[in-house]
């Protein structure tokens, strides 16, 4: 599991200034801790961390020489810098269950004979235990024909034990359509038919 290094943050100190400062923002609270703990992490210890890490995974947070076992519940992007601003965890207490998300992922897509996956579904919600939970759904689209649809209940993730499902089981995660021609241009032609 991977280790994040945290500070509390002084918050007498705008957000902004500390952003510019090379900063990310954020918070842990959890059920069992007294207080919300305002924190300002390491822009690049951030960065590594959700190149293996996203929304929903597990990650060992140190703050001020204790260390949380914490589930990254929200992180904000900023689309226009292409960094995170803020990133938010929720401390993991054992034996009892959490809300979480598993983002779907769509592999083997050069493998499709025909059609286009049309991809419903991009995260499914859930509650389990801590050490049932899982960040990320792989779905194989390879053996797939036209017609095909996948649902959440096709998925070994509706199946794991101490998971619930929190998003419907007959939610259809990906389904793969006939690629069709343009309708543009077909519209262009009636027109000019018509035109005629």
């Amino acid at each position: 599991m991977n280790t994040l290094k945290a500070e509390r943050r002084d918050m007498t100190i705008k957000a902004k200034k500390l952003r510019r400062e090379g900063f990310v923002t954020g918070s842990i609270f959890g059920r069992e801790m007294e207080e919300t703990i305002p924190l300002k992490l390491e822009k690049g210890a951030v960065e590594r961390l959700l190149k293996e890490e996203g929304k929903g995974g597990q990650v060992m947070l140190e703050v001020e020489g204790k260390t949380y076992d914490a589930l990254i519940k929200e992180v904000d992007y900023n689309p226009l810098k292409g960094c995170v601003d803020e990133i938010d965890f929720q401390a993991l207490v054992q034996g009892e269950k959490v809300h979480s998300t598993a983002e779907v992922h769509l592999v083997n897509l050069e493998k499709l004979p025909a059609g286009v996956p049309q991809q419903m579904l991009h995260e499914i919600a859930f509650k389990a235990l801590p050490s049932a939970l899982v960040d990320k759904v792989e779905v194989d689209v390879g053996d797939m024909k036209v017609g095909d649809t996948l649902r959440v209940c096709d998925l070994p993730i509706a199946h794991t034990e101490g998971l619930d499902l929190t998003t419907e089981a007959d939610a259809t995660v990906v389904t793969i359509t006939e690629v069709h021609a343009a309708p543009a241009a077909d519209a262009d032609e009636a027109a000019e038919e018509s035109a005629e």
